[in-house]
């Protein structure tokens, strides 16, 4: 279960890597509803893309190995990294964010930190 898990977290984040660094404004219209236009905020949206490919890349080379301490690593860590997207984005979502993805994003990054703390449970039985 924590190999799919891998995989399709690989999968997601790896194609919103992508989407982050060749179409930024138009993810962030979607996510906050409002367009990046600002260089700052077009590299920041960039760097936050490439970062996003690692994350995928990273669950992609686990994903054979999601059993072994460096695979349930992985999995820790995408706990937190979820957790923490979440909270940022629904933090958003109060501040006055309105666009069309923001809130399912937010459901869909708790609804995998819920399957990280699962796998996490299974690796300790």
């Amino acid at each position: 279960m924590a190999r799919i898990l891998l995989v399709i977290t690989a999968l997601i984040e790896g194609a919103t890597g992508i989407a982050l660094l060749t179409l930024a404004p138009l993810l962030a219209s979607l996510l906050l509803g409002t367009p990046l236009d600002t260089l700052a905020g077009l590299a920041v949206a960039r760097v936050a893309g490439a970062a996003l490919l690692s994350i995928g890349l990273v669950c992609w080379l686990a994903r054979d190995h999601a059993s072994s301490p460096a695979g349930r690593a992985v999995v820790s860590s995408m706990l937190f990294y979820n957790v923490a997207v979440a909270v940022v984005l629904a933090y958003a979502g109060l501040q006055g964010a309105n666009g069309i993805a923001l809130w399912p994003a937010v459901a869909a990054h708790a609804a995998f930190a819920v399957w990280c703390i699962t796998q996490a449970k299974k690796d300790k039985a």
